[in-house]
């Protein structure tokens, strides 16, 4: 999830390399994902030990978010999704008029969509040296977002002063030209800065004018523009009115791979308020409200009632599960983070059970030199073994739903094939916020539906392609 500053006092020279590049029915529909890559390490210890990090690095953020400031027609989109050694998964969308294709980040954990901006785009601590840029003068229909223009409050959560605008917040002056105030996105990562921007989405079958997008011309650790899934009003679901979005995840193998799997974005469906068929459902927790922390009001929080391993079930507090009127506790799901992240109350009886059930019950032995390498525990030895034994990890839902966890999710091989990791981290710093956080290693080959009109997420599981 991200969090926003404004940044009121840019230097001139930003200001003014933004402003010289200006000239003076809804449908259901299916996308590609992607994996996105960025140069990964030959090194398998040292590749997971990098997903380990900056899965931590995002639970922190997310834990604790740092804010300083029509008629419609019933159809389908869908589109690509591709996965990256990096962790995360993209999406192509198309910008501008003549349209622009540029790659965004699938962000269940953030609501702002924004991309590359410019030719003078820069991006510190970035593995890529040419990130695909959106350039504003090319298209027609780029517009500086005002700051009289409502759209402004959605990424400026506090009120917004127009200075030039008679001094007034909100003023209504007609000949008020003053810009929304540029943005500045702090992610667990990284960062982005820019402005914002009135452009046109294009979609396959729709187009989308006065879209709210970010013209980032700054940015740190962030190897594409961002697409934010989450609830925010600037969100890409919100801002389309979305009914449900859907996708389905390649597994991991943190390299670069042409394979994509779907994400279909869905509006107006005639059966909207049906359960696709297949799928198990639970129905989405209300969002906390509290103030300071906007951000807890984007995640998409889930009532997990219990973890079971081998059958056994983990003993931890119940109140670590639930979420609580401060925003502490309980359960997000967020695509934009790979290792399923865990509070130390609940991970470290999850660890115990698995080192009981591995050592004890099925005799091996931990791979403490795996461990250390990889940032992961538990770790076990499986010198040789083309099939082993590991206890089943099951998810149990409100309502009933549950999720078997293939292996595969759970556990990541790791060496030559001579250790296995757990594939759930932890920290002790990361206090407050979510309790769990389940990252999309979990969710590989599973189809995940969002069903915004009926509050509930279903999901089962499948090969992605």
């Amino acid at each position: 999830m991200a969090s926003y500053i404004s940044a009121l006092c840019l230097s001139f020279i930003f200001f003014f390399t933004l402003l010289s590049i200006f000239p003076s029915s809804i449908t259901s529909l299916t996308f590609s994902l992607s994996r996105f890559h960025t140069n990964p390490s030959q090194d398998s210890y040292q590749n997971l030990n990098s997903l380990v990090s900056s899965s931590l690095t995002r639970a922190l953020h997310i834990k604790n978010p740092q804010t300083k400031t029509t008629t419609t027609t019933t159809t389908t989109t869908t589109t690509n999704i591709s996965s990256h050694s990096y962790g995360g998964y993209s999406i192509s969308l198309s910008f501008g008029t003549p349209p622009q294709i540029i790659p965004f980040i699938l962000d269940t954990g953030s609501h702002l969509v924004w991309f590359p901006c410019t030719n003078h785009y820069q991006c510190k601590y970035c593995s890529s040296s040419k990130i695909p840029s959106f350039i504003p003068k090319l298209s027609s229909s780029s517009r500086l977002l005002g700051c009289q223009n409502p759209k402004c409050s959605w990424i400026h959560h506090e009120s917004i002063q127009c200075r030039d605008c008679n001094d007034e917040p909100l003023a209504t002056s007609k000949n008020c030209t003053q810009i929304c105030p540029s943005y500045l996105v702090l992610y667990g990562s990284g960062l982005t800065e820019g402005i914002a921007l009135s452009e046109t989405l294009n979609l396959p079958n729709r187009i989308i004018p006065n879209f709210l997008v970010g013209c980032s011309v700054l940015s740190s650790r962030q190897p594409a523009g961002i697409a934010g899934f989450g609830r925010g009003k600037t969100s890409l679901p919100s801002q389309l009115n979305l009914d449900k979005f859907s996708y389905c995840l390649l597994s991991h193998k943190f390299d670069d791979t042409t394979r994509t799997s779907s994400l279909i974005l869905d509006n107006g469906s005639s059966h909207s308020d049906k359960k696709t068929t297949g799928l198990t459902y639970t129905p989405f927790v209300n969002n906390p409200s509290v103030a300071e922390r906007n951000a807890f009001s984007v995640y998409y929080y889930v009532g997990l009632r219990r973890i079971t391993v081998g059958g056994q079930r983990v003993r931890v507090w119940h109140k670590y599960l639930t979420l609580d009127r401060d925003g502490n506790g309980g359960t997000i799901v967020d695509s934009g983070t790979t290792f399923t992240f865990m509070a130390p109350e609940l991970f470290e009886p999850l660890a115990d059970e698995f080192v009981s059930q591995m050592v004890k019950n099925r005799n091996y032995t931990r791979a403490l030199g795996a461990e250390a390498l990889t940032g992961l525990r538990p770790c076990f030895d499986v010198p040789g073994e083309k099939t082993g034994s590991f206890p089943e990890l099951k998810l149990h839902f409100k309502g009933g739903a549950e999720v078997t966890l293939p292996v595969e999710n759970y556990f990541a091989v790791v060496g030559e094939g001579s250790a296995v990791c757990l594939t759930v981290v932890t920290d002790r710093e990361a206090s407050g916020g979510p309790a769990i956080i389940l990252g999309n290693f979990q969710m590989q080959n599973y189809y995940v539906e969002y069903d915004l009109r009926n509050q509930r997420l279903g999901f089962k599981q499948q090969l992605c392609k």
